[in-house]
């Protein structure tokens, strides 16, 4: 039988890290799979297939990550009380979680039924165009809910060390989720070619698939059955709970991805070719987000598990074995993107002007996520202490007021070019709108990251006082 003991053994935090870090970022690179499949996949249909995936994907990913943000509050609170051996607590928690995830789902759907307001940023839209992105958005609110109580799933396996579950599922699904494309978007077997609109409805027949799975494994893996997991009725002091942190980390989340969408919408100016660089960019700096975060999920969950069990030296030393193996896995990532542009590139599109945007716009890649690294490391390790509301706060202040005002100021707004100069030196070639978007995101992050490890080792330092 899998124990149920907390993974965390002193003397070992790297290990211990890796351990759960590995099957977190399968588990994470499987996720983002289906847009990088939607996105290689109708990218070798039609440009404004591509361009309605660029703007759909920016909308949903908005709604989706920041709902996932609230959802992931589940990860502190369980792992401490299941570091605690509180395993009744565990259980309670987790079902209001799913309670949350249903009634975030009804927010999410609210927000995506009408896109025209989100698009009201990007310009003239072509009409068909249009079409295609509220086919896509309208195939994703039937996804949602299925997808949100996954995330109370994956949450749970996170936070008592047993991600592999979760892991196998989303490598599982796909499988499905190429099929599926490739019968509605190409149109197979008698089926109509639905482009982007197909993407969409195979993500939702993949999603529920997904749940099943999730839900059947949970019932029947030693780990999780030891744990007496039930639904249980919602109540609301449990749910302020969970809100009281998970909103902020909402918040947090938004605030991150805003950046790429509201960028996307605005770079959608450019035309179809432009958006469709764009569209890869953002993509592959999602894709190589996967391992901070993988990283940043796995050493929040092991220190929050010390913190449950009264270990504060023990949690402290896995928050420097985090830092310490993501700023590794950033310089590794670095040299795979200097060094595989070309792969990179035909692997993602066959037209040759929106690989000629994308070529211009990866020669920041590498210095963007070396700051994502350090500011989503930072982030997870003070939400493994609870601690949202001022990393919140940081992140508004630099990530929307430098980063994405500044960048829509100095890229489109009263100020346009006036930093031309330097989008010139670092990505010469790329339209100047967009490098100016890229250049000001990566300031951003960069003056984030350095505030929010600041924060830590506050807030690490302010532990030890109460120890002592």
């Amino acid at each position: 039988m899998t124990s149920t003991r907390p993974a965390a053994q002193p003397g070992h935090p790297i290990r211990e890290i890796l351990r759960q870090a590995w099957p977190v970022l399968i588990s994470a690179w499987a996720g983002i799979a289906f847009a990088v499949l939607d996105t290689a996949m109708v990218g070798h249909t039609t440009a404004a297939d591509l361009q309605a995936m660029s703007l759909a994907v920016s909308i949903y990913i908005t709604v989706f990550i920041s709902l996932t943000g609230v959802v992931h509050a589940l990860i502190p609170i369980i792992a401490q009380h299941f570091g605690g051996r509180r395993h009744e607590q565990v259980s309670r928690a987790w079902g209001q979680g799913v309670w949350m995830a249903l009634g975030l789902s009804v927010v999410g759907g609210a927000c995506m039924v009408y896109p025209d307001a989100w698009l009201s940023m990007s310009g003239s839209i072509d009409p068909d165009v249009r079409r295609r992105i509220a086919g896509y958005l309208h195939a994703l609110i039937l996804a949602l809910p299925a997808a949100l109580v996954f995330r109370t799933i994956y949450a749970l396996g996170t936070a008592i060390s047993q991600p592999r579950v979760v892991m196998t599922i989303n490598l599982a699904s796909i499988a499905a989720k190429l099929l599926f494309n490739w019968l509605l978007i190409f149109g197979v077997a008698g089926l109509p070619a639905m482009g982007a609109v197909g993407a969409g409805l195979s993500t939702a027949i993949v999603s529920w698939l997904t749940l099943a799975a999730g839900l059947w494994a949970i019932r029947h893996q030693p780990a999780f059955a030891a744990l007496g997991l039930r639904l249980g009725r919602p109540h609301w002091a449990d749910q302020k709970e969970l809100l009281r942190l998970g909103i902020p980390m909402g918040g947090s989340y938004l605030i991150e991805v805003c950046a790429f969408s509201f960028m996307s919408l605005l770079i959608a100016r450019g035309g179809v070719f432009v958006s469709g660089g764009q569209q890869i960019m953002a993509n592959l700096i999602a894709l190589c987000y996967m391992m901070p975060m993988a990283l940043g999920i796995s050493s929040a969950s092991l220190t929050a598990q010390a913190i449950g069990a009264r270990d504060h030296v023990l949690a402290r030393r896995m928050g420097r074995a985090g830092i310490t193996l993501a700023v590794t896995g950033a310089l590794l990532t670095a040299i795979v993107l200097i060094t595989g542009q070309d792969l990179i590139l035909r692997l993602y599109t066959n037209e040759a002007q929106v690989a000629i945007v994308a070529a211009a716009l990866l020669q920041i890649a590498p210095w963007f996520h070396f700051w994502d690294a350090m500011h989503c490391i930072s982030s997870y390790l003070l939400r493994a202490y609870k601690v949202a509301v001022i990393p919140l706060i940081l992140q508004v202040t630099a990530l929307t007021g430098l980063g994405l005002i500044g960048g829509w100021w100095l890229g489109f707004g009263p100020a346009a070019g006036a930093i031309k100069p330097a989008a010139d030196w670092l990505m010469p070639g790329a339209p100047t709108g967009a490098a100016t978007m890229w250049i000001m995101a990566m300031l951003g992050l960069a003056v984030t990251a350095v505030m929010l490890f600041v924060w830590y080792g506050h807030v690490v330092h302010r532990e030890a006082r109460r120890q002592a």
